[in-house]
């Protein structure tokens, strides 16, 4: 009875992933959303813009998948679908399914010290993947933008004395604590994984590795990745790649590292992608660390970052509003670039009202 039972789960299981809708070359459309919930989200994502102050929400493209298809897309401010827009550190993410392929070759744990691979970082000895991963490198960096640049670490890292190695920059860095015990956002972490990375792969293999290994099998066609002078991807900051293609990124996530009949990204990778770091007090930040994503989880009691959208939410983000969002329990992927420079832009808000816009179908 019981074998029966087991083949009949087997067979049920085989036929819900069989009919799981994959992207060919394009997505496939959906049934769009109309309304008055459709047009509560238009007027929030594409306020009237004011090109001459940059303030208030600056959307330049937003896209939303459900289960797989294309229910709505929409363009501003010179973006177009064939656009490959900057990600700033919805790099970050790109990076940490990367590693999440060289990962499942075996090509390194998560428990392994970086200056093993990189010997740059042979100053600080007890670092290790996992701990860049969750932003804990226990190195003095001060992750400041346009607001404080003379302090900033990541625009000295970008644009003068660092530029031309990222990596070797962050390893400059002396100790503020121990590693693995305190979270500090750091867009230097994520260059050390890069670099570590390159010298795990060897440089021929690396340079085109994020295309072979993830990339293409995605059919990611757009992608652009900036190196700095060593030949280092800015892990950081300076991927590119059209909202379509970026939305394949949400679409793995969502279901769990699979794509179609292939385990791209192993499902102990992603489920450390999705673990929120242990040692985060709450309130630090607008959304939860996990493994080099955001995540909407409730910490230490604390109210959940977006309280509109589920739990299990979490997301990719960048600078002036780049923001790729996965809702696995409502089957959604959300892209959204933008030009915001004020602070007014929400992300609950956003997630709220597409919710509300694009609701799960009712099966009769």
């Amino acid at each position: 009875m019981f074998k029966g039972v087991s083949l009949l789960l087997m067979l049920l299981c085989s036929c819900a992933v069989a009919a799981q809708n994959w992207p060919a070359e394009q997505w496939a459309p959906g049934p769009p959303g109309s309304g008055p919930a459709l047009a509560a989200l238009e007027d929030y994502a594409f306020a009237s813009r004011d090109e001459a102050t940059r303030k208030g929400i600056r959307t330049d493209a937003l896209l939303v998948i459900r289960d797989g298809q294309l229910v709505y897309e929409r363009y501003a401010g010179g973006t177009t679908a064939d656009t490959p827009h900057l990600t700033w550190s919805v790099s970050k993410s790109l990076m940490a399914a990367v590693l999440g392929v060289a990962y499942g070759e075996g090509r390194f744990s998560l428990q392994d010290k970086v200056a093993k691979f990189l010997p740059a970082m042979v100053p600080h000895p007890e670092i290790s993947f996992a701990d860049l991963l969750h932003w804990a490198s226990g190195l003095d960096w001060q992750e400041d933008y346009e607001y404080a640049p003379l302090n900033s670490s990541v625009v000295a890292m970008l644009y003068t004395r660092g530029h031309t190695d990222m990596a070797g920059f962050t390893a400059a860095h002396p100790a503020f604590g121990a590693p693995g015990q305190h979270f500090r956002y750091s867009s230097g972490d994520s260059n050390l994984l890069s670099a570590a990375l390159k010298n795990i792969l060897g440089a021929q293999r690396y340079a085109d590795y994020p295309w072979t290994a993830l990339f293409d099998p995605l059919g990611i066609r757009s992608a652009v990745w900036e190196r700095d002078a060593t030949g280092t991807f800015v892990a950081s900051s300076y991927a590119y790649m059209t909202a379509r293609d970026l939305a394949r990124i949400g679409l793995l996530m969502q279901r769990q590292g699979r794509w179609g009949e292939r385990q791209l990204l192993p499902a102990d990778w992603v489920a450390f992608n999705l673990q929120p770091f242990a040692h985060y007090q709450a309130n630090q930040d607008a959304a939860v660390p996990g493994g080099h994503w955001w995540l909407n989880r409730s910490v230490d009691g604390a109210p959940r970052p977006w309280p509109d959208a589920p739990p299990d939410s979490f997301a990719a983000l960048g600078h002036w509003g780049q923001a790729l969002y996965v809702l696995p329990a409502e089957k959604l992927v959300i892209v959204r670039y933008a030009d915001d420079r004020d602070g007014s832009y929400r992300h609950n808000e956003l997630l709220k009202r597409v919710q509300a816009a694009f609701p799960p179908q009712v099966l009769p």
